[in-house]
């Protein structure tokens, strides 16, 4: 009664959302994912869950991508987005073809889940990085039904979340479009909810607003921020307790560390992400507010792109050039080595101790030479 090994399971959702008899249920393990659980009186051995795993029928796909640098000309909306705005222009061109855009999304509680809106001013929803693994729930069904009634339909989602759903949905659909991100990879609900309860605990408050990616401090210094009714909350990337442990890899998935989906070449229509190493490739279109790595993956990606075209700056770049500063395109983050303590001992101590404790500090030797690379860098810029 396995589908796959469960340390290669991650959590896509695309066996419980074509199982025919609903004998699978996702369920959370000892570290806080969800994974698959196979009810026996239930199951038909139809063998259809197999099937769609993406990690078992991983599909070959042979197209020749385009990248570009891209900025929102909204400038109200690229500073709201974690780099240069672009995903709120694909879903607004969705949506006004009275389209349906689905995305991760904070639930009530803070919880990060995927659903849909219909309304461009629900985009801001799903605006922004959230550095959680998101529950896709049934929401493979529910493209489907939008996609059969003729709806189009954007789907925003992590490289296996996209396999996930391509893969249940069993063919293609003219009027479905698909965005995936490069994905550093997924840090546990778990862990998420143990460092909501620390902030709660420590400013004594509840949050009206939360944002992974708050660029006050620019695109490059972004700050994780906690908004309540009269004060805040805000630490810079590295200096935050749950980014820390998510940048030092202490809390991915366990198949995120040898990733399936990492790959030049990809089944989504368009690849977004921060376009990291712009000063060494286009730096005119950086201004520290964040700038777009948009890449094309295929003809249908290439005609949405064209419909907003006009609303961006844009530089058409050299593909290899520009994934070169972004390694999670293609390589497994290396799993921290304190990492099945940090989670052995997760129930047992507090947040803050058990970062401290349990994520591995980079060396001070990376340190210098990290502050070294950046001061020549800024000589070499000041000097051009």
């Amino acid at each position: 009664m396995k589908i796959i090994d469960k340390e290669d399971c991650m959590g896509c959702h695309a066996c419980f959302n074509i199982c025919p008899t609903g004998a699978i249920s996702m369920i959370e393990d000892e570290k806080g994912f969800k994974t698959y659980k196979i009810d026996k009186e239930k199951c038909i051995k139809c063998n259809r869950c197999r099937k769609v795993c993406p990690v078992l029928s991983k599909e070959n796909i042979n197209n020749t991508p385009k990248a570009y640098a891209c900025i929102n000309e909204n400038e109200k909306i690229k500073i709201k987005s974690s780099s240069g705005g672009v995903f709120s222009l694909l879903a607004e061109c969705i949506l006004n073809k009275n389209g349906v855009v689905f995305g991760a999304g904070f639930d009530n509680n803070w919880n990060v889940k995927h659903s849909y809106v219909e309304k461009i001013e629900d985009i801001e929803k799903f605006r922004g990085s959230k550095y959680v693994q998101s529950t896709i729930g049934d929401s493979y069904k529910k493209v489907k039904e939008f996609l059969e009634i003729g709806r189009y339909v954007l789907f925003s989602g992590t490289p296996c979340q996209i396999e996930g759903l391509k893969a249940s949905l069993g063919k293609e659909y003219d009027n479905l479009y698909t965005q995936d991100i490069i994905c550093h990879g997924v840090p546990s609900p778990k862990v998420w909810r143990k460092y909501l309860e620390f902030r709660e605990r420590k400013d004594k408050n509840k949050p009206n607003g939360i944002y992974f990616r708050n660029k006050d401090n620019g695109w490059t210094t972004f700050s994780m921020k906690f908004d309540y009714n009269k004060t805040e909350y805000k630490e810079v990337n590295n200096k935050d307790l749950f980014m820390e442990a998510f940048l030092r890899n202490t809390v991915l998935r366990d198949s995120c560390y040898n990733c399936h989906f990492k790959k030049k070449h990809r089944i989504s229509d368009i690849t977004l992400a921060d376009f990291w190493g712009i000063d060494n490739i286009v730096p005119e279109m950086n201004d520290n507010s964040g700038t777009s790595l948009v890449i094309i993956n295929s003809e249908k990606g290439d005609k949405l792109f064209k419909e907003i075209k006009e609303k961006m700056r844009i530089k058409q770049v050299d593909f290899e050039e520009a994934i070169k500063y972004n390694p999670s395109m293609t390589k497994s983050c290396d799993m921290d080595i304190k990492r099945e303590k940090f989670f052995k001992n997760l129930e047992k101590m507090s947040f803050d101790k058990l970062v401290n404790k349990y994520t591995t500090k980079p060396s001070i030797f990376k340190i210098l030479i990290s502050r070294i690379k950046a001061i020549l860098k800024r000589i070499l810029t000041n000097s051009n």
